[in-house]
């Protein structure tokens, strides 16, 4: 007599194995399917432009597309916002800037995201650096010079931003702290605006994107002191940071990192910043990339954090000192 099982047992048995989690569930391999990429910034925006670069690149790589979507709203935070409440699967990302996911964390009340907590940073993408330049009616050839100058003017000296809580905003602080200059802010609607006024003389000074200033630099309306960044620029070599000039720490620049909601598992992490990485190393992108005035970058996951919490803290710090507030 031989033992048998009947079928159906057999048949139930194989249905609990489908059903238990992890145990012969076919899944598709990432990416299966189109990724939203979200930028929450406006159409035709520095942000918006480079990310629909990069995601023709990413796209090639992954072999799935990337569809850019704009989500502007109070400074970058209704976009960051949904993609930080959106599920981690991989499938939807968001391209954020040091407004976004730095100095808003600080700068505006009733933030409904954290950062660190409710995002993975993957990879920081591109750096845009700054110019700090003046009116050449200013008596200044070099950054010290233009301390020693301000300081000796009984009525301070005012800079000219692109409005509260900007990054020109925020510079202009930063180099109020570091060197005691006498600097009070002068918010205007937009960047062009106050470029305008410092060109015009009408403002001594501004810390602005290099390619908005570059040109007034050339023709001489306006004349350039330092670079903001930690090194010299590549458009500028001839002009020499800050830090050279013996501003410690006075790095600042405007960049854009790419998120993922928090969870994401670190294959799909790792997947996305390998694709970026490739992307950014191709000669056609990073050629793109410093036509607009941003410098290529891939920084490892395991790296971009601590890199962010620094950032993070570095702009709490001025926003304490300073009382900047958002418009």
């Amino acid at each position: 007599m031989t033992n048998t099982i009947p079928r159906r047992a057999l048949l139930g048995a194989g249905l609990g194995l489908l059903s238990a989690p992890g145990i012969l569930r076919a899944q598709a391999p990432w990416p299966a399917r189109a990724i939203r990429m979200v930028v929450p910034f406006g159409a035709g925006t520095s942000t918006d432009i480079m990310t629909r670069l990069v995601s023709q690149r990413m796209t090639a790589t992954l072999g799935q597309p990337i569809v850019v979507e704009n989500r502007a709203g109070a400074g970058g935070v209704v976009g960051s916002d949904g993609v930080a409440k959106s599920a981690p699967d991989g499938y939807t990302l968001c391209m954020g800037s040091i407004a976004s996911h730095s100095v808003n964390m600080s700068l505006m009340p009733n933030m409904p995201y954290d950062v660190l907590r409710d995002f993975v940073p993957i990879s920081l993408v591109t750096n845009a650096p700054n110019l700090l330049v003046i009116s050449p009616k200013i008596p200044a050839k070099t950054l010290p010079e233009f301390i020693a100058w301000a300081k000796g003017q009984r009525n301070g000296v005012s800079y000219a931003s692109a409005g509260n809580g900007t990054s020109s905003h925020l510079a202009g602080e930063l180099l109020k702290m570091k060197t005691g200059a006498p600097l009070e802010h002068v918010p205007y609607r937009s960047g062009s605006q106050a470029v305008t006024d410092v060109v015009a003389g009408n403002v001594p000074m501004i810390v602005y994107q290099v390619t908005a200033v570059l040109p007034f630099v050339k023709d001489g309306t306006l004349r350039a002191l330092a670079a903001t960044s930690a090194q010299r620029l590549e458009l500028t070599p001839e002009i020499p940071t800050a830090i050279e000039q013996g501003i410690a720490d006075f790095d600042v620049s405007a960049w854009h990192g790419l998120f993922a909601p928090a969870k994401l598992p670190d294959a799909i992490r790792d997947r996305i910043y390998a694709a970026l990485r490739e992307a950014v190393n191709t000669p056609e992108l990073r050629g793109q990339l410093l036509d607009q005035g941003l410098l290529p970058v891939a920084m490892p996951p395991a790296e971009f954090r601590p890199w962010l919490e620094a950032d993070i803290a570095k702009w709490r710090e001025v926003v304490r000192v300073s009382g900047a507030k958002a418009d």
